[in-house]
């Protein structure tokens, strides 16, 4: 795939890129290798100070930004705005608690004791450089949620942003450098997917995180594991939103309509497969396709526009063969299901009914904004659908019984389940899945102490 700026609303080639040979990324390599000597023993205000600067840099980018965003891979550049504006929050939020999150830990007195220890503690220590590998549908949130607790926990960082979005990779660079982040603390390295594998095996770099598909992190983690380096992953997700009798069911489906085609309906943690009791079955579906059928899909740098285009042909082409497979095998298509004409890789809002266990799209993750609709009979009926899918990222439940709230969490596999609204990161809040969604955990204290070395100190009596 060509490094290149492709705009999906139009299928234009604006900018591309010559991959970085191999004495770049080597210079690079060097580069990471020696500001990490230094850079590990910096003080945690100085890193934050340098974290707040970048933070307010972002924010008076945010149009410009977001307008390369929008160019690049087809969001809203409302919702472009936007992902800018949390990067910049959360930003904010690690510089603020970093310290506090690594600070020493101090074992019970008791176990020192024990231990025939004077004093003991556990201490977080960086690990050395990183390597990220980044998807192209939130470009900057995917990234800003590992560079910042890694730079915030002394690691550098080696950005392989996908190849579709080069112009928002470069810029993240340009970020940490006008930001007064030494040079080589974070780096953007221009190569194509299969140059990771030899710079993973690189002895220089200590760790890996990849956002993406499911072959993506099969060919990271098994690359890590041949070197034993630490992986943390993020992969697919088909996420459930059940909706329960005792639910409100016009907030349900109006926020049903939303956690379906944010970004597009290109999010690993949108809802797609909704999940419905069947005595709020037909309230709830003539809601939410209505709610579908009304958005406006458009320009998506015109402030009106809620869907945008898909970020590339091949995406659109694999949406509407899940589809097509679905209709052919006996689903009722209830809104959309057909490519409009004209430019660009649009494809309109979906809902499809009757799906049954021998469809794809009942299996695999719709990377789009088509929706699945099922019916069911009780709590143990929807508990059986929802976790009948390779994937556990996330979960949405609509519901005011408590007794429900009890057994969805106790029974639900994923890594998230959220009550009564849509799921959304937070860098208070851990985020990771369990299945084929990954393993390891981003945000919070979870997440950045992932690439730590947590070091026991014991000191004889």
């Amino acid at each position: 795939m060509p490094i290149a700026t492709v705009n999906p609303a139009n299928g234009e080639t604006l900018k591309t890129y010559e991959a970085m040979g191999d004495e770049e990324i080597e210079r690079r390599l060097r580069l990471a290798e020696a500001t990490f000597r230094t850079y590990r023993t910096s003080a945690f205000a100085e890193r934050a100070r340098l974290m707040h600067r970048a933070a307010d840099l972002l924010d008076e980018d945010q149009r410009d930004v977001g307008r390369v965003m929008t160019t690049e891979m087809g969001k809203p550049v409302k919702q472009a705005r936007a992902e800018a504006a949390k990067c910049a929050r959360s930003m904010r939020w690690y510089a603020d608690h970093a310290q506090e999150l690594l600070a020493d830990e101090e074992p019970a007195a008791s176990d020192v004791k024990d231990s025939g220890a004077s004093r003991a503690l556990v201490r977080y220590r960086p690990l050395g450089p990183v390597l990220a590998v980044m998807p192209w549908n939130f470009p900057l949130w995917q990234v800003i949620r590992f560079a910042a607790p890694a730079l915030m926990a002394g690691n550098v960082g080696l950005l392989k942003h996908a190849s579709n979005v080069p112009q928002t990779a470069l810029y993240l660079e340009d970020l940490f450098h006008r930001a007064g982040f030494p040079e080589g603390a974070f780096q953007t390295l221009l190569i194509g997917s299969g140059a990771v594998a030899e710079i993973l095996r690189d002895e220089r770099v200590k760790a890996a995180t990849l956002t993406g598909s499911e072959p993506a992190g099969r060919a990271v983690a098994s690359v890590a594991g041949d070197m034993v380096k630490k992986t943390v992953l993020e992969l697919g997700g088909s996420d459930p939103y059940v909706v329960m009798s005792s639910a409100d069911i016009d907030r349900a489906a109006k926020i049903a309509v939303t956690a379906r085609v944010q970004n597009n309906g290109q999010s690993c943690i949108a809802a797609k497969r909704f999940i419905v009791h069947t005595d709020v079955f037909d309230a709830f579906a003539q809601r939410f396709v209505a709610g579908m059928k009304a958005l406006t899909v458009g320009d998506p740098l015109a402030e009106e526009t809620e869907v945008g285009p898909l970020a590339s042909e091949q995406g659109r082409n694999d949406l509407e063969e899940l589809v097509h497979d679905a209709v052919r095998s006996g689903a009722t298509v209830l809104c959309g299901g057909e490519r409009p004409d004209g430019p660009g890789w649009f494809y309109p809002p979906t809902v499809l009914g009757g799906i049954t266990r021998k469809m794809r799209i009942h299996r695999e993750e719709t990377f789009g904004p088509v929706a699945t609709l099922y019916r069911v009979a009780d709590l143990d009926e929807a508990v059986l659908v929802a976790n009948d899918t390779p994937f556990g990222l996330s979960s949405n439940v609509w519901t005011r019984d408590e007794g429900e709230v009890d057994r969805f969490v106790r029974d639900l596999e994923a890594g998230g389940v959220f009550f009564n609204g849509m799921t959304a990161s937070h860098p208070a809040f851990p985020f990771g899945g369990v299945k084929r969604s990954g393993y390891g955990r981003e945000l919070s204290g979870h997440g950045i102490r992932e690439f730590c070395n947590i070091t026991t100190v014991w000191h004889g009596a």
